[in-house]
């Protein structure tokens, strides 16, 4: 998966939510710029967008899965945790919009 602008990692990713690419795409539609962080694992958000002089960091779950599938494992709880800025949990790119003020 491409990192900013087109620039692709050369990490090797983990396994993406199969909505993902789908908000990601549409972040950059929207005019944002978007990193996908999936790769570096410990629990790490899966995206930051960079939008409007503001940086959001998202977890993205698959809505299409059972709520007890969306769960954030216990290396995503321990980072959401520690972290101490802004992060989201998102199902869908409504809900990724929503987050970054694009709707209401």
């Amino acid at each position: 998966m491409a990192g900013v602008k087109g620039i692709t990692l050369s990490m090797s990713p983990k396994r993406f939510d199969a909505n993902q690419r789908d908000i990601v795409a549409a972040l950059r539609r929207a005019g944002g710029s978007v990193l996908v962080l999936s790769m570096v694992g410990k629990g790490c958000a899966d995206i930051a967008v960079g939008l409007r002089g503001q940086n959001y960091f998202l977890e993205i779950k698959d809505g299409g899965k059972s709520p007890s599938r969306r769960v954030l494992t216990s290396d995503e709880q321990a980072w959401h945790e520690q972290w101490q800025g802004q992060v989201a949990i998102v199902t869908s790119v409504e809900e990724a919009y929503r987050v970054l003020g694009l709707v209401e």
